[in-house]
């Protein structure tokens, strides 16, 4: 039995080796070429407002979509009030019109299973509406009304500027969004029609006004283009559209002139300091190009070669052979109606950060310098004519690729000449353009990383260009007029004495207290240790019901760690402990002759005459002095809160002034806003050095 079982194995594996030996290996095998499409019949009209009408039928499923182009964007806004034309898109949905306010209009969508959308992006905006077939007569002059007769109800507007709001203030949060934003600024320059984003000051000038203007500027039948697909019959759609639209005035065509980008090709390094990360997010390039270019197809064949996913040389060096990159990628954008980017975007361990630059970088020389082979141009073209041909696999896709080519200024047959120009493409081309448009020699850098784990790798790469990143406040200002310094120094002094009697050189404070705080979820209690080692050291352990938390900030920087878990302190957090150093009234008062202080008068808080000094710029915190023992009776700071887009005022009161190793401490602080209390610290003891 046995040696029947081993010959059949044999036999098997005999068979199987056969088998595999007659296979065809996978770089011999031959593919037929890509079949021709056959593409839908389009039909298209102008109606005599100008608006340009592009209909298919499709019967597949019972459904109508119609899509609205419009001639219109956010390069229209002036540098005062960048995004309104997203905000005027949003609301133009979220507020419906007179007839279907926003609420009653969701649920009359939802209802029929239907969605209608609006929005602007930089170079055109949209309306969008999609329903079932037996419900398009119906919902048709409730796309229309939403489209043309926008309430813009002011509650809706309100709405909207508080979400912008929030964006705004999350905006720093991760770090590849701020690579990708403070990049584009390096390329088109800051405030330039390319380079601009929305601010809380740009927030505060939108009017409802501004929106009903902008509106009306870019809702005209010479700037509107309307496309339909679904189930129905043309000569029906024809006569639904012409009855429908035709009373919209022409109104004057807009031209789609972009500004010319002012570009100069240079070297810069630039980073910006992110310490609650512990990898660095790499951008590297300079400006790319314009659809126009008769190199167009060549330079995306070649950046195929360079950064195209798991094949392209990038990932397969820098990633693979190196593994400097978590990621790696790029691409050479050719904008139609302005200059695109060339980029590299990678991510790196920060002790690799200078080095995977250089890595990138040897890979675009290398393309300038060395032929690519023929059997990589070969499979890199096949890659993306395989990839390419879903471009055009439904009648949806191949509508819009029509339209959007009318649009834009392009040919109908775009498409296809672009899919005969890949196929033409030779390793001469390649090796061409690479030399041609690119400049590994000339490229901005820019690192969003932590600078205490990159340390000065930078500086071999150049002189390093520092970018802040702070989100700035409308109006930002000094929270409290200008007073008198002379009496503010007098009075700072006063307090400093009160708080530190005998002048005593206080290096450290510990304070042991609990904490009462009221939170969305209802009453917290937390048990604190807080060190405060001056200048620039808190140490916090905060017993509470989650667990034991600890948190460090040095420096400027931090780490919070709970269990075995360990994170760096959130930029926000970290900036938050920074500014508790700068106002502690200790800090304040062993700093006193390195203080900025302004007496602005006498105050009644509480039925009790205080006085009022000022401390700033770094510390930015109002005290009110009781004028008997000089302590603190209570402080005031200003917080901008995102959502209000104004600043939200903090009073602290201290109580039970406690003396102890030559250091004054309120043993009990409440801390109130709009008059309700946040929370209360009672403190136990407290101890200094």
């Amino acid at each position: 039995m046995k040696m029947r079982n081993l010959i059949i194995t044999l036999l098997l594996f005999v068979c199987a080796s056969a088998s595999i030996m007659g296979q065809t290996r996978y770089n011999e095998l031959t593919f037929p070429d890509l079949r021709s499409f056959d593409l839908p019949n389009v039909e298209s009209f102008d109606l005599k407002n100008g608006i340009k009408v592009f209909l298919v039928e499709d019967n597949e499923l019972p459904l109508i979509n119609m899509t609205v182009l419009v001639r219109a964007g956010s390069f229209m806004e002036s540098g005062d009030k960048v995004g309104l034309a997203g905000m005027t898109g949003t609301v133009m949905r979220t507020g419906g019109t007179e007839t279907y306010p926003g609420d009653e209009l969701n649920e009359l969508l939802e209802a029929r299973a239907a969605s209608i959308e609006t929005g602007f992006g930089m170079a055109s905006g949209s309306a969008f509406m999609g329903v079932l077939k037996e419900d398009f007569d119906d919902l048709l002059p409730v796309f229309k009304d939403v489209m043309l007769n926008p309430a813009f109800p002011q509650d809706k507007i309100d709405l909207v500027k508080t979400q912008n709001r929030s964006a705004i203030s999350r905006r720093n949060d991760n770090p590849g969004p701020i690579a990708a934003r403070e990049f584009n600024k390096l390329i088109y320059g800051e405030g330039t029609v390319y380079a601009r984003y929305t601010e809380y000051e740009h927030i505060d000038n939108i009017t409802r006004e501004d929106m009903i203007d902008f509106h009306a500027k870019a809702y005209n039948g010479a700037n509107l283009m309307i496309a339909v697909i679904g189930d129905f019959r043309t000569r029906d759609m024809k006569r639904k559209i012409e009855r429908t639209f035709t009373d919209i005035p022409r109104g004057t065509k807009r031209e789609l002139d972009f500004p010319p980008v002012d570009y100069s090709f240079d070297i810069s390094v630039n980073f910006v300091n992110k310490t609650d990360v512990n990898q660095s997010n790499i951008r590297i390039g300079h400006i790319g190009g314009r659809r126009a270019n008769p190199d167009y197809a060549a330079l995306q064949v070649m950046n195929q070669i360079l950064s195209g996913g798991f094949s392209g040389r990038l990932l397969q060096e820098v990633r693979t052979n190196l593994g400097y990159a978590y990621s790696v990628g790029g691409s050479y954008i050719s904008n139609i109606h302005y200059d695109g980017v060339f980029f590299i975007t990678l991510s790196t361990a920060s002790e690799n950060t200078a080095s995977a630059i250089e890595a990138s970088l040897n890979e675009v020389v290398r393309l300038q310098n060395e032929p690519v082979t023929e059997e990589e141009l070969a499979a890199t073209k096949d890659r993306m004519l395989n990839s390419i041909v879903f471009r055009y696999d439904s009648k949806n896709k191949i509508l819009n690729e029509q339209v959007s080519n009318t649009y834009n200024g392009l040919p109908m047959d775009a498409f296809d000449r672009y899919i005969d120009e890949v196929r033409k493409v030779t390793v001469a081309d390649i090796q061409r353009v690479a030399r041609e448009y690119i400049q590994p020699e000339n490229v901005h850098i820019l690192v969003v990383g932590n600078g205490n784990e990159i340390g000065d790798q930078l500086e071999r790469l150049g002189e390093v260009n520092s970018i802040d990143i702070t989100i700035p406040r409308p109006g930002q200002q000094r929270t409290e007029a200008a007073g008198d310094k002379a009496k503010g120094a007098e009075w700072l002094g006063k307090m400093a004495s009160a708080i530190i009697p005998e002048s005593a050189e206080i290096n450290s404070l510990t304070i042991q207290s609990e904490i009462a705080m009221q939170t969305p979820m209802g009453a917290m209690n937390i048990r604190s240790t807080t060190v405060y080692e001056y200048p620039g050291t808190i140490l916090q352990e905060l017993n509470t019901p989650q667990g034991l938390i600890n948190m460090e900030f040095r420096d400027g920087s931090g780490t919070m760690r709970m269990g075995q878990m360990s994170q760096p302190l959130p930029a926000q957090q970290a900036d938050q402990m920074k500014r508790s150093l700068n106002q502690d009234y200790v800090n304040i008062a062993r700093n006193r002759n390195n203080q900025t202080a302004e007496y602005l008068g006498m105050h009644e808080i509480e039925g009790k005459e205080l006085v009022k000094i000022h401390i700033g710029p770094d510390a930015d915190i109002t005290f009110y002095i009781d004028p008997e023992n000089g302590l603190p009776f209570a402080s005031k700071v200003s917080n901008f809160n995102p959502a209000t887009g104004g600043d939200t005022d903090t009073y602290t009161f201290y109580e039970n002034w406690t003396l102890s190793d030559g250091v004054n401490v309120a043993y009990k602080i409440v801390n109130k806003q709009d008059g309700e209390i946040a929370s209360t610290i009672t403190t136990n003891s407290h101890s200094a050095e």
